[in-house]
Parts: C-alpha cells; sequence; structure tokens
C-alpha cells in the first residue's frame, strides 16, 4: 500500500471549485434557482435526457407515458404465459395471437370474410341499410356515425347520438377543394384506395372504375357534411329527436331497424344534422348498388387494415401513417397491438391494470390530498371578492357536490363475449371491438353518466369532468414524477396537489361557468363576475406573452392561446402551497423547498426547434420551463423562502405579482 503524503489544507475558494467539480456537468451549469428555477432543479434531468435523432420531445411526463405502456406489455406477457382468471385468458389470447405476426401473415384476411361475403350478397338497394347495421355492430362505422355520450339538457343521462362520419379523409373539405396539394392529396388517397379493393377481392380491371365509384360517394357525402370548425361546440351537434316516425322518414336507411340491431330501445336520439341524414337516405335509393358494395367493401378493409396480413398494414402505414401523420417508420409490433387492445378491450384491460398496479394506499393517499385541496378551493371561494353573491352561491353549491374518483371508474364490466384464441388476430380484433360497441350501446337511455370516463385507467390523466363535476385521478397517473409510493408530503402536496388544484380551477373558471351546480348547461356569472375574472386573466396573459419561447429565436409563449392554462397552473400551486402549509404546519425549510422541486420536476423537458415551433403555433400550454417557473415567481412565499431579491426573474415585485385566489395569501 502507498503511503499518504499530508495535504495541505484547501482554501474556501478551492472548497468552492472543487465541490463544483464533484459535481455531473449538468449541475456545474444550473442556473441560480433565483434566475430559473426550473433549470436549477432540472438541472441533472436536463443533461441525461438529449433528444435522440428523429425524436420530437422527451419530458417528464412522456416518461410516466411510457412507463404505463411497459405496465400494460408486463400485464400482458402474464396474461398470456399465466393467465389467472377467464379475463385474463381472453386478454393473453388477444395479445398472443397479436404478437404471433406469422400466424397473421397465415390468417391474411380470412377474418374480414364473412363481413366481405354480407357486401357481396347486396343485390338491392334495401340491402344496402342492414349491411350498414351490422358493420356498425362489430365496430366499423360506415355512412355515418352513431354513439352514446352525455345528453346535454340533462347530463346524468347517456343518449344516442347520430352524426356524420364515413369518410376515409379527416375534413370534408379535402374532397371539394380544389388547391394543388389537396387534388394531390386526393390522388394519394385515390391510390390508396384502390390497394385495399385489390386486397379485398376486386379484379384488376376494375380498380380504377371502384376506386372512382368509392370517391365519389364519400364526395357526396362530404358535401353534405359541416367541418370541423362547425362542429366545434358540442351543441351545434345535439338535437333530441323522437324515435317514433323513423320507419317513414327513413325508409331507405332504416334508422328504425339500425337502432334494433344496435340493442337500443330509446325514445329520443340525438340528430342534430337532419339534412345529412335525408342525404344518406337520398344516395340508397338513387346510386346503383354496385356503387354502396364498392364503398363498404374498401370501409371494411381500410378499417382492419392495420390487424391484417403485412400488405394490408404496410398499405395503411403508408397512406394513414406517412402520408396524413407525417410519420417515418411504424410503431414497434408490440405498440400496434397494444394499441389495438385499447382500441376495442381498454376498459378490460384498465380493470386489470388498477388491480395490479394501483395499491388501496396509495389510491387512498391520493383521495386525501385531492379532498383537502378542494377543502382549500372552499376557503379560496369563500374569500373571493370578484365573484357577485349568486356566483358565489352556486359556487359553493357546485364544490360542495364535486365528487375525486381516484383509480378507475366504479361501474361493472360485463365479459360476455366470444372466446378468443390464439389463431386470429384479426378475428380477435372483431370479437373485441364488438363487445365494446355493444357496452357503448346498453349506456344509451340509462342515467348513467356518472359511471363513464371518457379516459381508460392505464392511460395516465388528471382532469376535471365538467359534465359530471367530478375529478377523475387514472391508475396510471399514480406515479413518479406525480404521486408515488414513499414521496414525502411536500413532494405529494407540490406535484400531484398542484395539478389537483390546477383541474379544480376548472369548475370555476371561464369555462367551468357554464356548467352549474345542478349540471345544467347555463352562464352562472354575471357580466360583474366576467369582468373582473378576465381582468385577473388578462394580467396574466401579458405576464407571459413577455416570455421567450425556450429554443426559438424571436418566439414569445401566446399569452392568450395559453391563458387559461396559465392561469389554472397559477391557481394550482397557490391551492397546493396552502393545503401542504395546513397539512404541514411546522414544515422545515428543506420540506419546503422540496414542495416547490415536485412542482418543477413535473415540467422537465427537451423539444426539438420544429416540436417547439408547433407548439408555441398551436398548444394551450405554455413550455416546461415558464409551467414551472411563472407560478412561482407570482408566489412570493417562493421567493422568500430561498432567498430571492424583489424584482428578481423568480420573485416579482408587488404590483407585477398575479395571483388566482388572492385570499390565500400571504401563507399562514
Amino acid at each position: 500500500m502507498r503511503s499518504r503524503k499530508p495535504t495541505p489544507r484547501p482554501t474556501a475558494l478551492v472548497l468552492s471549485l472543487l465541490a463544483v467539480l464533484a459535481l455531473p456537468p449538468a449541475y456545474a451549469r444550473a442556473p441560480v434557482a433565483c434566475a430559473d428555477f426550473h433549470g436549477n432543479t432540472n438541472a441533472a434531468w436536463l443533461e441525461t435526457h438529449p433528444l435522440a435523432p428523429g425524436t420530437a420531445q422527451v419530458s417528464a411526463l412522456g416518461e410516466l407515458q411510457a412507463r404505463a405502456r411497459q405496465q400494460q406489455i408486463d400485464l400482458l406477457e402474464a396474461a398470456r404465459n399465466a393467465p389467472g382468471d377467464d379475463v385474463q385468458k381472453l386478454l393473453g389470447d388477444f395479445w398472443a395471437s397479436g404478437l404471433d405476426e406469422a400466424a397473421v401473415e397465415r390468417d391474411g384476411a380470412n377474418a374480414i370474410a364473412p363481413l366481405l361475403e354480407r357486401i357481396g350478397a347486396i343485390r338491392r338497394d334495401r340491402d344496402v341499410a342492414p349491411a350498414i347495421a351490422a358493420l356498425h355492430q362489430v365496430g366499423i362505422p360506415v355512412a355515418f356515425n352513431f354513439s352514446a355520450d352525455v345528453d346535454l339538457a340533462d347530463l346524468t343521462r347517456h343518449v344516442g347520438y347520430f352524426s356524420q362520419g364515413g369518410l376515409g379523409l379527416p375534413d370534408p373539405a379535402y374532397y371539394t377543394r380544389s388547391d394543388a396539394d389537396t387534388q394531390a392529396l386526393l390522388g394519394r388517397y385515390r391510390a390508396y384506395v384502390e390497394q385495399i379493393l385489390a386486397l379485398t377481392g376486386t379484379p384488376a380491371d376494375a380498380l380504377s372504375e371502384q376506386s372512382a365509384l368509392v370517391v365519389d360517394l364519400e364526395t357526396r357525402i362530404a358535401r353534405a357534411s359541416r367541418s370541423p370548425a362547425d362542429l366545434r361546440d358540442p351543441r351545434s351537434r345535439y338535437a333530441l329527436v323522437p324515435v317514433d316516425g323513423f320507419g317513414k322518414q327513413y325508409k331507405k336507411l332504416q334508422l328504425e331497424d339500425f337502432l334494433e340491431a344496435q340493442g337500443v330501445q330509446a325514445q329520443q336520439v340525438s340528430m342534430a344534422d337532419q339534412a345529412l341524414f335525408q342525404t344518406l337516405e337520398t344516395l340508397v335509393d338513387d346510386l346503383p348498388v354496385a356503387q354502396w358494395r364498392a364503398y363498404l367493401q374498401w370501409r371494411v378493409g381500410d378499417a382492419m387494415a392495420p390487424y391484417l396480413a403485412r400488405p394490408f398494414r404496410d398499405a395503411s402505414f403508408e397512406f394513414r401513417g406517412r402520408v396524413l401523420e407525417g410519420l417515418t417508420a411504424p410503431p414497434s409490433r408490440e405498440q400496434q397491438v397494444l394499441d389495438a387492445i385499447n382500441l376495442a378491450a381498454g376498459p378490460m384491460l384498465g380493470h386489470q391494470y388498477t388491480l395490479r398496479y394501483l395499491d388501496d394506499a396509495t389510491a387512498a393517499r391520493a383521495k386525501a390530498v385531492a379532498s383537502q385541496v378542494r377543502a382549500v378551493l372552499g376557503e379560496a371561494l369563500d374569500a373571493d371578492t370578484r365573484m357577485g353573491a349568486d356566483a358565489k352561491a352556486v359556487a359553493r353549491s357546485k364544490l360542495a357536490g364535486l365528487q375525486i374518483e381516484i383509480g378507475r371508474p366504479q361501474r361493472d364490466l360485463d365479459y360476455s363475449l366470444q372466446p378468443m384464441g390464439r389463431g386470429s388476430f384479426g378475428g380477435n380484433m372483431l370479437i373485441a371491438s364488438t363487445w365494446r360497441h355493444a357496452s357503448e350501446m346498453r349506456r344509451i337511455g340509462q342515467a348513467n353518466a356518472g359511471r363513464r370516463w371518457s379516459v381508460l385507467p392505464q392511460t395516465p390523466a388528471l382532469a376535471y369532468d365538467i359534465s359530471q363535476n367530478r375529478l377523475v385521478v387514472t391508475a396510471a397517473m399514480l406515479q413518479s414524477p406525480v404521486l408515488a409510493p414513499g414521496d414525502s408530503e411536500a413532494s405529494a402536496y407540490g406535484a400531484y396537489g398542484a395539478l389537483v388544484g390546477h383541474e379544480l380551477t376548472h369548475a370555476f373558471d371561464a369555462r367551468g361557468r357554464y356548467v352549474d351546480d345542478r349540471l345544467e348547461l347555463r352562464d352562472w356569472w354575471s357580466a360583474a363576475d366576467v369582468t373582473a375574472w378576465n381582468g385577473m386573466a388578462e394580467r396574466i396573459a401579458r405576464q407571459y406573452s413577455a416570455l421567450a419561447w425556450p429554443g426559438l429565436e424571436g418566439i414569445q409563449v401566446n399569452g392568450m392561446q395559453t391563458r387559461d392554462e396559465n392561469v389554472a397552473d397559477v391557481a394550482g400551486v397557490e391551492l397546493a402551497w396552502r393545503a401542504f402549509g395546513k397539512a404541514q404546519p411546522d414544515a422545515a425549510k428543506a420540506e419546503k423547498q422540496a414542495f416547490f422541486e415536485a412542482w418543477a420536476r413535473l415540467w422537465a423537458e427537451n423539444a426539438a426547434p420544429a416540436e417547439a415551433t408547433r407548439r408555441a403555433s398551436i398548444g394551450v400550454h405554455a413550455p416546461g420551463q415558464w409551467r414551472a417557473n411563472q407560478p412561482l415567481a407570482n408566489l412570493d412565499d417562493f421567493g422568500g423562502l430561498y432567498g430571492c431579491r424583489v424584482g428578481a426573474v423568480m420573485r416579482n415585485k408587488p404590483e407585477d405579482r398575479i395571483s388566482v385566489w388572492p385570499g390565500l395569501t400571504p401563507s399562514e
């Protein structure tokens, strides 16, 4: 062993230098907390998560999504190898059939052969409507869409919605615009239609004629359809009409029989665009049966292409993936199969996911923290001087009725469906899609809207459901960096609690004002309430508009475009900070700092210039740096805790400080 020589005692300057050199490179270059808290807190993460070639963005919440996907894959692998019950057997067989690419190739297009045979048997116009109904039953909507959704006149129940659909292109305008780019896209679409028709049995010498018939029929539907902008307001898609009389009004479409085929016995449905359905009625009557056969054949092939043999998958990806979505390569086979299972059997997988990955203690903790943030919001509403007496009464009542639902929706699933084997992935897809469609149809006419979530439990999500006045927190959301077993109370409130506060604020903001405490659609704010809220919100918008978009030269955050989400971020931190103070009144300085660090870690991200430019142009959220920093710069307690001078980047001057819930500041 070599002897050690005496080491001179270093100076304070040398100690400081050694401390910096001993840290990872990211920390060596980390911004000062009072100049950029996001960069300071996330320095190591930002250094160790560079963008891989071809990657648009990496983020902490993106990692959470990737982990949830892997958990689903692990669950399905376990179900494939050692299923514990009948449901796991179903899921395991579904998964195995999709991963067995050799079996998929052997199966070819066998899964859709019965559907194609049914379409081929259409001889008269009266045969068209039953074929349309049969395809809807297996989850392939053609000619139009029919779905279950909340009744806008009674948000506690579901009604059936007849709406436009049946097109292979995402916007009706693609069929009618005459500019060169649209015409080029339409030409590529026509070529794709020909590919699918060829794969589904159309002879080569008839492909050009048959594809022309398909595009012509879709163009006629498109001309009778409305633009996406016209449909943005849900009220434009809602109009209850009696089912009685459908038999006479829609003799060719046979909509009364259609509803019976879907298992729907409701006396009313929504049909906001009766002119469209009159057009469809005329098309069934006037167009040759051969044209309808070609169209239905194409729609089956296109809808099922991702689940069939490689020629189908390749054709679908080349147009839908590469041309329409701009993808350079298809997802991995695992991801494709997982997407299919979530589409067709998502609630089934979600139930199993929750049982496996969400423990009772974490769910109870999530409920407790959210309840405490909700209680603080009650204090904020009581102290709010913006709201008039009438609005405040509605707000208090609305908050009292606001429910917190954790993990998965509390509803029973009916697992009665045809058994799945491992020989036909396409066949299993149709079995599962039929089950999912029937499950949706059973909602119609029922007062069960409160038992439905619009998001699957295996998808990370924490959201306020405006139609049901509830906070929904999925099982997949309750893990790092949001809320994980072992997280300190400070971290739980700083990350999860602030997200809860963000979402609960939406119940009482410029969006929440349109649904009242009785779940009725009406504006419960007065003109003075609107003016007061907008005054605060516009100050926040101006504040964010002064911020540069990270990584982009000469581009600022669009404060008006991101206004409502920025307001909710500021509000969420305020509410969670107060709730943490009440839960841990004697918290040490390090614990308080852990609160803010947990918030900042949520927004760690690196984005490519093209992705950043896209988000700056159309996104409703500010970039991660400002989602982390700006709410803290408005909260004087943060600046005081970190010793930031007044007027520093992370500690706004009093006249520049904005509070969404001013009754909560200063903290106790």
